[in-house]
């Protein structure tokens, strides 16, 4: 029997972000275990406009975007979101994509990590050679703090025992219904083609 109630459960656990893991949601004190089920990751920059309803969006460019780029790829409709001082607008930044299995969703999503700090770790742990197969291992994102103050950390731990072939179907019903990531550089749906 679970120590906590299920509406506490419930109450705790990150939002429900769709089809995305993004580490900015899971709540402070919190954690998500995942599995990196992609063969590598896609890096881009990334960018978000605003349109005049205050709706947010992400303008992503597989180089670096100069000032032109930008403007060109927004258009009319979108203008740059301001930085946190809103003393001019937010630089480009660097993220990756990567396809995973989310073990709170039990369902394939993608991951997006901006944090430096994430990529990092994520860089020096797949790069040990006892972890040289990511098919055998999971990873636990987990977040302290809010705001210019959190912190992330990534532990590498063994695959959920149990959880292999729910992850090989959904991966294999990804593929079928046309699963790309490169699309979200265009703003489609990397899930459908």
């Amino acid at each position: 029997m679970a120590f906590l109630s299920k509406r506490a459960t419930a109450i705790v656990q990150p939002k429900d972000t769709g089809a995305y893991l993004n580490p900015s949601r899971v709540p402070s004190g919190g954690s998500i275990r995942f599995h990196i089920t992609s063969e590598e990751a896609l890096d881009f920059f990334e960018v978000w406009g605003t349109n005049t309803e205050g709706k947010l969006k992400p303008f992503r460019f597989s180089e670096e975007p100069n000032e032109e780029d930008i403007l060109a790829e927004m258009g009319n409709e979108f203008t740059r979101r301001e930085n946190r001082d809103g003393t001019g607008f937010e630089a480009p930044k660097h993220a990756i994509a990567f396809q995973c299995w989310n073990y709170e969703t039990n369902a394939i999503n993608i991951a997006q990590f901006s944090q430096k700090s994430l990529i990092r770790e994520l860089d020096k742990l797949t790069q040990i050679e006892e972890y040289a197969d990511l098919s055998q291992w999971d990873f636990i994102l987990g977040k302290e703090g809010s705001g210019l103050t959190t912190e992330y950390s990534l532990t590498i731990v063994p695959m959920k025992k149990g959880s292999k072939d729910a992850i090989g179907k959904a991966i294999a019903d990804a593929d079928a219904k046309g699963f790309d990531i490169s699309r979200l550089l265009n703003g489609d749906n990397p899930f459908s083609a």
